[in-house]
């Protein structure tokens, strides 16, 4: 089997749609280093890292031969981008990701599960539509935007040397790792 080409992976895509979890098992799989922006940007009780330091611990973590990302963050893709090889898009349909979403948050909630710095989700938070606290507010904001912004990213002058690895089922990902 030939070689996986890529050193330098950065998984996109909305929430729930297993950024994480696919960037993960790449790192896994093919020895890389893991990194996961949520990890890097949330401070205890749900702070926000400061944007120096987010961008610091970003930038350090990227210095790595060969590594994993999972994560959109805007004020770190310059960074994250510039020194990737590979964006792989997790484009699947709404209501797969809604499920997803929907399982997540109750798993979390149930298991209280600890995400990053000690944080945990609380169940009432998702329920509240109105408030950005709402990942199911978060979905909606963001998924069809998502569907928008990353071709026309892709096709920027700054992004063409990146490889495009477009994924519209989680069935597909799953054919596509095995393949690997």
């Amino acid at each position: 089997m030939e070689q996986f080409p890529y050193r330098r992976l950065v998984v996109v895509g909305t929430t729930s749609s297993g950024k994480s979890t696919l960037a993960k098992r790449l790192a896994d799989k093919l020895g890389y280093d893991f990194i996961e922006l949520d990890a890097l940007h949330w401070e205890p009780n749900w702070q926000e890292a400061p944007l120096e330091v987010f961008r610091q611990r970003v930038e350090t973590a990227t210095q790595a031969p060969a590594w994993a990302v999972a994560g959109n963050y805007h004020d770190v893709r310059d960074i994250v981008w510039s020194r990737a090889e590979a964006v792989i898009w997790l484009d699947y349909p709404f209501w797969i990701v809604f499920w997803r979403l929907t399982r997540r948050i109750f798993r979390r909630w149930w298991y209280q599960e600890e995400l990053w710095n000690g944080n945990r989700e609380k169940l009432w938070w998702h329920f509240k539509l109105w408030s950005d606290e709402s990942l199911f507010k978060w979905l909606f904001k963001t998924y069809w935007r998502r569907k928008r912004e990353i071709p026309a990213l892709l096709s920027a002058p700054e992004h063409r040397h990146l490889q495009l690895i477009h994924l519209k089922h989680p069935s597909e990902t799953e054919a596509w790792l095995k393949g690997l």
